[in-house]
Parts: structure tokens; sequence; C-alpha cells
């Protein structure tokens, strides 16, 4: 055998050693590095010598029972054990295409939006560095219309997607098939408002910015305790009658009202007033006759969030009865529309999910203002 062929066979040799030496069993990733304190659809995992991390996500729709998602972040050079069959993910992201404005702003949030480089709905997104860069991100669709084509030219690392009511298998197998990489996204099935933040968690593993993440968790977790604690303080010293607070509007003649464990139920409790709901478990949102909730309404001391009604003029066209609610008489209806795009787009349900703290503090503003009395900023009152 020639010098060469000696030179290039040891140099092949070397490299499957170091590629066995950063090959690691999964078994190995057993120490927990990121254990959340409010959510309940992830953890991030890590092995001792190594810098790759395994992020596990469970049941991160509505109805989901027992479904695992376990991905792969591979650093400096590492690959994911041969039995390995899950999504590998190269960190940091440099490239993702987010299925949720919700995603958009976790990336905004650790300091990483120009790594957004593909959306879905660019024109329901508030997001300003999204509409400062629409040359360079693109639309890709939703549903079943989204645009496979331009999610290839957009090369990215990942795909973060959710899923509604089953698996998206369609989609899915798509992005398998074409080799790109894709994770799930719970957030929007968490109850606790602080554990839907806590998902920023998962965008700063992928990026690389944990640092930033945990600073700004920290910071709103302490706002929205603090702000929660002065609330029972007040309620329990004071004695006050506890605000009726009524949501939604109907839908095609059906009323839904979120269940006891929902996320709107917890902030208006935690923000000092109570709302009917029709279980007492639960997060699923569920329809209510239609007589009984105009019986609620009457009953209501405010009327949140309205739908598509921003003014009392459009609600009260939805329905005449509507007119006689004291809520609307003595104007004490409010939407969560205040921060929207022209197309419709709503902030709240955007940069609102990481930034409870905020939305808690509209909250007190509007139910109780002697306690806070601060401008409000997803919510405005309807004139």
């Amino acid at each position: 055998m020639s010098l060469t062929k000696h030179i290039i066979a040891l140099f092949c040799a070397v490299l499957t050693a170091c590629a066995e030496e950063k090959t690691a069993s999964l078994d190995e990733f057993s120490s927990v590095k990121y254990q959340p304190q409010y959510a309940s659809g992830f953890r991030i995992l890590e092995a001792d010598d190594r810098q790759s991390s395994v992020i596990e996500i469970t049941d991160p729709w509505q109805g989901a029972q027992d479904y695992r998602q376990t991905l792969f972040v591979a650093r400096n050079g590492e690959v994911p054990p041969t039995t390995f069959a899950g999504e590998t993910i190269k960190a940091p992201v440099k490239r993702a295409i987010c299925l949720s404005s919700s995603y958009v702003a976790m990336f905004d949030a650790v300091g990483k939006a120009e790594c957004v480089v593909g959306v879905s709905g660019i024109d329901f997104i508030s997001n300003r560095y999204v509409n400062e860069h629409r040359d360079r991100i693109a639309d890709v669709g939703y549903d079943s219309n989204i645009d496979f084509e331009k999610i290839v030219a957009m090369r990215p690392d990942v795909v973060l997607i959710y899923g509604v009511a089953g698996e998206e298998s369609q989609l899915t197998s798509k992005l398998t098939e074409l080799g790109i990489p894709y994770m799930y996204m719970g957030d929007y099935v968490e109850n606790s408002p602080l554990g839907k933040a806590e998902w920023l968690h998962v965008i700063a593993e992928l990026t690389d910015s944990q640092a930033s993440a945990d600073e700004l968790f920290d910071r709103i977790r302490h706002n929205y305790e603090t702000l929660a604690a002065k609330v029972r303080s007040h309620m329990a010293e004071h004695h006050d009658r506890i605000p009726q607070v009524m949501l939604n509007t109907p839908y095609r003649d059906i009323w839904f009202m979120p269940s006891a464990e929902s996320y709107m139920v917890r902030l208006i409790r935690d923000a000092g007033g109570d709302t009917y709901t029709p279980t007492q478990t639960g997060t699923a949102s569920l329809p209510v006759d239609l007589e009984k909730a105009y019986l609620l309404a009457r009953e209501a001391d405010f009327w949140l969030n309205t739908g598509a009604s921003n003014t009392l003029d459009e609600l009260k066209s939805q329905n005449p009865r509507f007119a006689g609610m004291p809520a609307v008489r003595q104007h004490r209806v409010y939407n969560c529309n205040r921060r929207r795009t022209p197309a419709g787009g709503s902030d709240f349900w955007e940069s609102g999910i990481i930034h409870p703290d905020i939305v808690l503090r509209d909250l007190v503003s509007i139910l109780h203002p002697e306690i806070i009395d601060a401008d409000l900023y997803y919510y405005e009152q309807l004139p």
C-alpha cells in the first residue's frame, strides 16, 4: 500500500474514532438540565462530558395521551446514538420556521428574532422584526395550505409546529420526507400562565441563549407572583366583593366558556375576579346554553374578550339583548385587541403568551384600579 493510501486510511480511522467518541447512548442523557417549575409539557436533559442535550416534549395538544417526542440537540460535532430514531437539530439554530406567532415572540424575547426565516400568516403577526424584514421572511401558509416549496427554499434548521386535535401526521410525514427536522411546541395547552411563558427555555436551548431566558423568565415570574400576592393581600384585608367576569361572545349561536383550570380563568382569579366555568376540572372550553349565558351576562360586573367586537355598538349589533347587560350599560366591557394588526391578528396571543405579568397587570387595572391603575397594554375599553 502506498504512503498516500496509508495516510488516507489513518485519517479515516481518526475521523471514525472521533465520531464514535462523540456518540453517546441515549441512556446517558439522564441528568436534568432544565426542569420546568410551571410547565408540564417539556424537560431538557444532558449527559456528562457532552455538550449536546435532549428535549422531551409530552402531550403537546389537547387530548393527547402519553405522546412523547424526543429530540437530540447536537453540538460540537456530536451525533445521536445509532439507535436514536427521533429528530436531530443542530444547535445553535440559525434558521427556524414558526407555524405559530407565539414562537416568533419567544425567539424575539431571547434576542434571536433574526433566526426566524418563515412564519404562518405573516399579516396576522405583530412582531416588529418580522414586519420590518418581510423581504427575507417567507409566509409558508397554514393548515392544509402549507407551501412546502417555500419551506425547502428557506433551508430551515427546524420547523416549529403544533397539534390541535391530534398528531399532524401529513405535515410531519412530508417534513420527514424532505429531511427537515420538526418540533412540536405545546405552550398553548399549558393551563398555567407562567407555564406558557416557561416554554421560552425550549427556544433558548435551541439557540444557545439559556442565560437570556433565565433572566427574562425570572423577571416575569417575580412580577407576576408579586402582583398576584398583592391582590390576595388586598382582598383578604378589605373583604371586597369579588367582581364577576363574563367571557367571550357567542359563535354561531354557541357560547363557549373555559373550564376552571384554564389559562384565562387562572389569570382572572389571580387578578381578584371570578368567572363562571362549565366544569370545575379540565382546561377545555365548553358550550353553555345560550339562555344560561345571557343570565350570566346579566349578573356580570365586567365583560372581557369580546372577539371581533371592538366597540359597544359592534357588540350590541350581534344581539339586541346585549344592550341591556349591566356591564354594557356601565361601559365595563374590555377586549384584548388593543395591539392588533390591520388583518386582525392580536398581540395578546403572541407576545402576551410570554408576558403573563403584563396581562395580569392589565386585568388588575380593570378589575381593581384601587390596587394598581396602570395604562392598559393588551386590553382596551370598548368605546
